[in-house]
């Protein structure tokens, strides 16, 4: 199960009043010095043994239950429910008070969350509609994001293109409970598609998930990467829904370009989407290069293809056998050549910047046909505007803000490092890669001229856009001048005695 950013459930027991929630509750609160007590609502209570601080925003009972803590304990408590879910109704900022204040709570089997799924909906509109939620959820887990983050994928564009999305096993906590008739029903339709497992368990749980989708925008097929390291021995960092593979992810690449990088995994299709190269799909690891693959590549006229498999045994076998193929039915096929024992995210990861140098890795890509290498056009990546992912803001205490206001600092100057060509050529060679070519273009250098302070222009620049001035401690330059002075008259005062 995903894990809940520390920082997010400090917020909700900074941010949400537990008196609201008492109050919410029908219990009423007298002021008693700096606390307030009332009945608790938990047991059967005829003298008000409910104590909450609001400076601490805790409570506690000094009655029978004895029970007491956070705004989420109260939750936990009130509404029956554990609690992962209750910091889900918690960030809803739900109304979760209750008219009955009878003491006991039983569990509660009634969703106090938005459904994100409509009963009566298809097959295909019920997963179109998880695939919806997972992408929300994506958005606003920052432990997803970092993770991400980590393996360079930093485009919004790409979220927003491939509908990325992360289960973290709350879902469940917006559908009917399996005792009730209506969430018997759609739990048994999840679990017929494959999103819930027979144990009663979200099938994708701790997975970043990316839906893969026909020409027609449906959902054929759904990849989960696990994001926690050091899972119990056994658990599988990759899955798939349950059946054969089905569909081609991005291959609406091959209705517009006639070369395609074949890539072994979806991770590194999306390392080289990332970095310019659109034209590009994936299968679905060593043994997913499906009868489907090859229809397309036929359906659409495919002429050459770039293959992107790990630089491994496993990869070279598979590259070498799935080339055989497809050149029997015409197609040109190339092995990229990475280091031995790197994949495209990997390389990329370890030279940068990733788009001249998954370039390099393209551009002398090994012929696996016969006789002359054919001559083939330079490939370049597409130069598109890179809009990185940013994490969901924390809500800021107005006293806290009003402080930020009077001490904001400019944010410092990214420091970006380029490789030179001598570095990348470099890493080329390890391990019998293919070395950079002389005539590579250089996109930093067009757009830059030689010479080119970028350091501090780009320093200039960032303090003229926001505004930014240099700032004086004035609390240091008030100790200079003292000492000065100082020093100043000591010296007058020695020389009147000399």
């Amino acid at each position: 199960m995903a894990r809940i950013a520390e920082s997010e459930i400090e917020r909700l027991k900074r941010e949400i009043s537990v008196q609201r929630l008492a109050e919410g509750r029908g219990v009423k609160l007298k002021r008693h010095g700096a606390d307030l007590i009332g009945l608790c609502p938990f047991h059967d209570d005829h003298e008000p043994s409910l104590v909450i601080t609001p400076g601490k925003n805790l409570w506690n009972c000094l009655g029978a239950c004895r029970r007491g803590g956070t705004v989420i304990d109260w939750i936990m408590l009130a509404e029956g429910v554990s609690f992962r879910h209750a910091v889900e109704l918690l960030r809803e900022d739900l109304p979760l008070g209750s008219s009955n204040t009878r003491p006991g709570v039983q569990r509660s089997t009634v969703p106090k969350l938005p459904a994100p799924v409509e009963r009566t909906a298809d097959d295909r509109m019920l997963l179109l509609q998880v695939v919806s939620y997972y992408q929300e959820s994506l958005k606003q887990s920052p432990e997803a994001l970092k993770y991400l983050e980590n393996r360079g994928l930093k485009s919004a564009e790409m979220i927003e293109t491939f509908r990325l999305g992360f289960a973290n096993r709350t879902i469940g906590y917006r559908l009917p409970a399996s005792n009730r008739s209506a969430g018997a029903a759609v739990r048994g339709r999840l679990q017929k598609l494959g999103i819930y497992r027979e144990s009663g368990h979200e099938h994708f749980n701790g997975s970043v998930v990316i839906p893969i989708f026909d020409l027609s925008g449906q959902v054929v097929q759904m990849y989960g990467r696990k994001i926690t390291p050091n899972l119990r021995p056994g658990t599988p960092d990759h899955l798939y829904l349950p059946g054969p593979h089905r569909g081609v992810w991005n291959e609406a690449a091959l209705t517009v370009s006639k070369d395609i990088i074949l890539c072994e995994a979806l991770i590194d299709a999306l390392t080289f989407w990332c970095a310019g190269y659109r034209n590009v799909i994936a299968i679905y690891g060593v043994n997913g290069f499906t009868e489907e693959h090859r229809a397309v590549f036929q359906k659409h006229g495919t002429q050459r293809i770039y293959i992107a498999y790990d630089r491994d045994e496993a990869g070279e076998g598979a590259a070498q056998e799935h080339a055989t193929q497809l050149m029997e039915m015409g197609i040109e096929c190339f092995r990229v050549q990475f280091p031995k024992n790197m994949d495209a995210n990997e390389y990329a990861l370890k030279v940068q910047p990733a788009s001249k140098a998954l370039g390099v890795m393209l551009n002398r890509a090994a012929w696996l046909g016969k006789g002359e290498r054919p001559t083939v056009a330079v490939i370049e990546p597409v130069k598109a505007e890179v809009v990185k992912i940013e994490p969901p803001p924390e809500p800021v205490p107005q006293i806290e803000a009003q402080t930020q206001q009077q001490n904001v600092e400019p944010p410092a100057a990214p420091i970006l490092e380029e490789k030179s060509e001598d570095k990348i050529e470099a890493a080329a060679k390890e391990e019998n890669a293919i070395p950079l070519p002389a005539s590579l273009p250089d996109a930093a250098e067009a757009k830059q001229p030689r010479g080119s302070s970028e350091g501090c222009s780009s320093l200039l620049i960032w303090n003229a856009a926001i505004g930014a001035t240099p700032k004086l401690n004035v609390s240091v330059v008030a100790n200079a001048v003292t000492q000065r002075t100082r020093l100043s008259c000591s010296t007058k005062r020695k020389a009147t005695r000399d």
